[in-house]
């Protein structure tokens, strides 16, 4: 620990890295069931590596800026929120708020665990874009090249899945101009129903072909819709060319070198590895309100459009590393890096102004009471990384105020001099 507060910040961000792959590749030993002993040692060695950050750390009270903003989004509503953020004040991290909605007094762990919504579909873009790289995978040739049993468009491409250009039908709903809904599964727009069957397994495989037996929302190529089926259809793309599943291949190829011990790509899982603040769910039943803890639940209803947990910690390492040219060839993150025309959505990530008119790449998410978010600049220098909990609901009561809070964050971060790379 002495040695990592006198070496200079890439080569403790190397040490760490070259310890947590060290432990992670003797923990998959004998066919990948590590022993207690080794388990625990893992655990408290990251943990004492955590506690020595590469940059250096200031107290909360050193930035009353930040501690105001977490303040007003609590009171605008939400349960609790923590936030880390690494800018040319050096590296900070605080929360606020209470972990539990229902009894307790206790701030939101700072780096517990959350689902972290549509932020898995930065990791799963990221990983689509390696195999690309690796030659497994051609980003403009016809996605039914590689799932030809499901029937897809042969005008939609890999580069449209990532990009939600291909019109495919989103399997949680759709939303229409004119004002219709369009359901798909129980999802938390269901309110009460998703609520009884959110420890129901969906199979990505039944999740897309709901998708595909409804119409196309528009011609692939020539609009933009987001779409959760179009995550779904790439993870059975990456599992289909490696032989692999999802969760293996992203240990393979970013958590483990990036040692992000923190993060877990679930799949049916229901529980969150400790600590965590809690998420609820708000419905009616009988004329009468009821919220229930919804933090356990199996996430394969969203499947890899948001099915993932992580940490504000983890989230800053990836979104620093991805923009820093540590996942992908520079061609290929300049193509993930390029906005669609219109919303400006690139390739798994959003491509924005911060309020100094600075480009900062990001995407955010939120799922049944957990919500996160992710932002950077371009070389990955500047970042803001946050997670919240909050009670939910089938009417999205808290959309605004989340819009808000992280107009908010950003302005703070992001608003004051250029950015930097």
């Amino acid at each position: 620990m002495a040695l990592l507060r006198r070496q200079d910040p890439a080569e403790a961000d190397n040490f760490r890295r070259t310890i947590v792959v060290a432990i992670s590749a003797a923990a998959r030993i004998h066919q990948g069931t590590p022993s207690p002993t080794l388990t625990d040692m893992a655990r408290k060695i990251t943990e004492a590596l955590d506690t020595f950050p590469s940059t250096s750390r200031t107290t909360q009270q050193d930035r009353p800026e930040l501690q105001k903003v977490m303040q007003e989004i609590i009171d605008s509503g939400f349960t609790g929120i923590t936030l880390r953020v690494h800018d040319e004040q050096g590296a900070w991290a605080g929360s606020a708020g209470v972990s539990e909605e229902l009894g307790g007094n206790t701030e939101p762990p700072i780096d517990g665990h959350v689902r972290i919504g549509s932020n898995a579909k930065t990791f799963t873009a990221t990983l689509v874009l390696q195999l690309v790289a690796e030659g497994k995978i051609a980003l403009d040739a016809p996605a039914d090249d590689y799932l030809p049993e499901y029937g897809l468009d042969r005008r939609v491409t890999v580069r449209m899945l990532l990009q939600h250009t291909s019109g495919v039908f989103n399997f949680t709903g759709e939303y229409y101009e004119d004002g219709t809904f369009a359901p798909g599964i129980p999802a938390t727009t269901s309110g009460k129903e998703w609520v009884d069957n959110r420890f129901t397994t969906y199979r990505p495989e039944d999740l897309v072909r709901l998708a595909l037996s409804k119409p196309y929302r528009f011609k692939p190529g020539t609009d933009w819709s987001y779409s959760n089926t179009n995550y779904a259809l790439a993870r059975l793309l990456i599992e289909k060319v490696t032989g692999r599943t999802y969760a293996q291949e992203i240990q393979r190829l970013i958590l483990d070198p990036l040692g992000l011990t923190g993060t877990v790509a679930p799949t049916t899982q229901t529980e969150l590895p400790e600590p965590y603040a809690h998420a609820y769910f708000r419905y009616e039943e009988d004329g009468e309100q009821q919220i229930v803890d919804v933090t356990l639940h199996n996430p394969s209803w969203i499947s890899s459009g948001g099915d993932m947990i992580s940490t504000t910690r983890d989230l800053r390492i990836f979104i620093s590393a991805l923009l820093g040219g540590k996942l992908l060839p520079a061609p290929l993150l300049a193509e993930m890096c390029t906005p669609e025309a219109k919303v400006g959505y690139g390739l798994g990530v959003f491509i924005q102004q911060a309020p100094d008119g600075a480009t900062i790449i990001t995407h955010n998410g939120g799922t049944a009471g957990h919500g996160a978010l992710m932002y950077s600049t371009p070389g990955g220098g500047k970042t803001l990384t946050a997670t919240l909990n909050y009670v939910d609901d089938a009417a999205l009561s808290l959309g605004l105020a989340f819009q808000q809070a992280t107009q908010k964050l950003v302005s703070e971060v992001f608003g004051s001099g250029k950015a930097t790379s």
